[in-house]
Parts: structure tokens; sequence; C-alpha cells
């Protein structure tokens, strides 16, 4: 489930409110990603010291100080900073790119209603099969790319109990006749040549509404046939992120290099009574709660079809787009708005409430004279002015700066 918080951040000038906020935030926080990874290296540490502090001899304590030097100085050669910052790149534009190429049926469905009239019976099937056909093929994407739509609807037969899979073409789509010499039997597992049947379905109701002239015009067919096979490739364009991955050794050597970074400093950040003595590394646990925290962060990322708390509702993303796609191929097709005049009806503009004008800005910049009002406004009442009544005053305003520099260079 997506966490949001945008109605959280509304300004930033006040302390303790919006930004400040966010820090106290659970679900969707660093302090639950981190929190078991937290408390292993706190306790690990903790073991290290208890060790050196009690159970070793003062010749294994000068020994241990030089594993401490040396693993201090280790460490430091690791470029963890480079490393995770442009990990964390790619998998951030990733991300946001595997959003942009979710599937969405509104665009044709609007085609749809807008050019394959009728309101008889036959009509209106072919509307609402066409925006079913164009869901399931959508939802078999999402079983692909996501176990919450992959338990939901692990057969075909899932897709019949829901109404997006009519029990006799569920036939058709497991045996499938599909242009292959053997014509081999499909399993009944939803797979991509299930999505592109669900598409040729639609490609085929399209023509054939055109050939019954439900459709009244050649580009009104195309634009439903273009709208088609481009949710094809929008299905297809986000099964390629399933399919080609951020490379298995980049996401190793990063895992690798956080992982060996913090493994060494459980003995190189030990007190070895060199000037302060500290039992709780303060320093070295904020550096663990930024980088561990970078790199959980790209690992959350790097699925959002996933099980996070971040990751995208792909079950809602269903139930969604299964109701407006009827909505607008059914309901919308027959609702028509009402005609009527507006308030503005006879203006040629809409008028400005005054509070929106405060003040004229001249060609400089400035910012130094407010528009006076024509007439005297009452505070009680909704006082609104129109844009005449602005450009007059404003007319005005420049009249009187030139009556003035003029005077000024007189003296």
């Amino acid at each position: 489930m997506t966490v949001t918080y945008r109605h959280e951040i509304v300004t930033s000038s006040k302390v303790g409110t919006g930004f400040g906020k966010l820090l106290w935030r659970w679900n969707g926080s660093i302090y639950r990603l981190l929190l078991a990874d937290f408390i292993a290296y706190s306790c690990l540490y903790a073991f290290v010291s208890i060790i050196y502090r009690l159970a070793l001899s003062l010749e294994q304590q000068i020994q241990f100080a030089k594993l401490v030097v040396y693993c201090e100085s280790f460490s430091g050669k690791i470029p963890l900073g480079f490393v995770l910052g442009f990990y964390c790149s790619i998998v951030a534009g990733r991300w946001w790119m595997q959003y942009q190429a979710i599937p969405w049926p509104d665009t044709l469905c609007m085609h749809v209603t807008t050019n394959l009239k009728g309101d008889d019976d036959e009509a209106r099937m072919m509307r609402r099969n066409i925006a079913r056909y164009a869901n399931l093929a959508i939802n078999i994407a999402f079983v692909k790319m996501s176990p919450q739509a992959k338990d939901r609807f692990d057969t075909l037969d899932k897709f019949v109990e829901e109404v997006f899979l009519l029990h006799d073409r569920k036939k058709f789509m497991s045996y499938g006749h599909i242009p292959h010499d053997d014509q081999k039997k499909i399993c009944s597992n939803p797979s991509e040549d299930h999505m592109l049947l669900a598409i040729w379905n639609s490609l085929t109701i399209g023509s054939k509404s055109r050939a019954e002239g439900k459709i009244s015009t050649d580009l009104g067919c195309k634009a439903i046939l273009c709208e088609l096979t481009s949710l094809r490739s929008t299905c297809g364009g986000m099964l390629s992120f399933a399919w080609i991955n951020v490379p298995l050794v980049y996401t190793q050597v990063v895992t690798i290099a956080v992982y060996s970074f913090f493994l060494t400093t459980l003995i190189g950040r030990q007190y070895i009574g060199k000037g302060i003595d500290l039992y709780v590394p303060i320093m070295t646990l904020l550096q663990f709660l930024f980088y561990m925290g970078w790199l959980k962060t790209a690992e959350t990322l790097l699925n959002p079809f996933g099980d996070d708390d971040d990751d995208f509702e792909i079950l809602y993303l269903i139930d969604r787009n299964h109701e407006m796609g009827y909505v607008i191929v059914d309901k919308m097709h027959t609702g028509h708005p009402e005609l009527s005049q507006d308030i503005h009806w006879d203006s040629v503009l809409p008028p400005s409430n005054k509070v929106a004008i405060k003040e004229v800005e001249d060609l400089d910049g400035r910012k130094d004279e407010y528009i006076p009002l024509q007439e005297p406004v009452n505070d009680d009442s909704i006082g609104v002015i129109s844009l005449d009544h602005v450009n007059m005053a404003a007319q005005g305003v420049r009249k009187r700066r030139h009556s003035n520099q003029t005077k000024d260079d007189q003296n």
C-alpha cells in the first residue's frame, strides 16, 4: 500500500509541523525497515565490546587494538557513498518508469463510448465486451508482475469468477485457436498468450462493429484499434521490467559492499583507550542508519509491484479499472450533461475577487503602490471588482507615477 504524506507538508515555515511530523511516521518509515538490522548490529557491537573489555588479557587487548586499526583503515577504502549513490539513482529512475508503464483503460473506453454508437443491446454488449477484454489483458499483465495479483488470479477460473472472462470463452483461451501448426495447448495459468488473445478479441469486436455500421467512420474505428494496439504495447512494456532487471552483479556488489563495511566497523569502531571512551558509538550508529537506510530504500524500490509499504496498490487498480471501464462505456454513454447558461453569460470575462488583486507591479518589478479602488468597498460584504475597474485603476497609478517623475525632473 502506498504511503502518502503530501497533505502534511503544506508548509515548511512552522517548527514542529509539516516535515517535522514525517519523522514520527511509522508506516513506510526507515525505522520500520531498519529495526531488525539495527538491533542485530547494536547487539553484535555490544558483544564485541564486552569481550574486549572483560574477557581479554592485556596482551590480547594490545593485539586486538592492532586489529581495530587495521579494520578501520580497511573500511575507509570502500567507496560506499559512490556505490550507493549510483545504484539508488538507477533504481529510483527505474521505479518511476515502472509506474509510468502501468496500463490504463480510460482512453480506450472514451474512444469506444464516443465512436461506437447505439442504445440497443448489441451495441451495448460490444462496448462492454471491449472494456472487459481490455481489463482482462491488463490484469493478466499484472499477474506476471505482482504477487498480489497472482494470488488473486492464480488460474483462469478466478477470472471467470470475477466476470473478467466468460465461461464459454475460457475454453477458447485455454486451448486457443492460435495460428500455430500444432495448435498446442496453452496451460490454464494466465500467460502472455492469454493477454494477446484478450486484445485480439477486442480487435475483432471493433472490426465487426465497423462492418455493421455501429462505428460510423473509419477514423473512429482506427482510433479504437490504435488504442487497443497501444494498450498491448503498454502491457508489453510493463512486462519488460519483469524480464530485464537491474543487473544482478551490480545488486550483489552493492549489498556485499554495505554489509562488509559494517562488519569491519564492528571491530574497527571499537574504543581502545585513545582519547574519549564511549560505550555507545553514536556516530557509527548514525552512519549505519544512513548507509543501511540508503540500501533498504533501493531494495524497496527495486520491485514496486511487491508487498512493501510503498509498493503500488495493484489490487486497487484492478477494481478501479473494472468499475471505471463499465462506467465510461455504459453509464456515461447515455448520460449527457444538460446545456444551460452560466452566470457569466452576458459578460465577456468573469469578475475578479478584490482579494485576488492587491498590487500593481511596474516594469522594474517594484510593488510599492496599491491599486486604489474606484468605489469604496464595505468590508462586511463580499466585494467584487470587475477587470475594467482594475485596468482603470492601473492606468491611474501609471499616470501619477509619470507625473511625479516629470515634476522631479523639472526640479
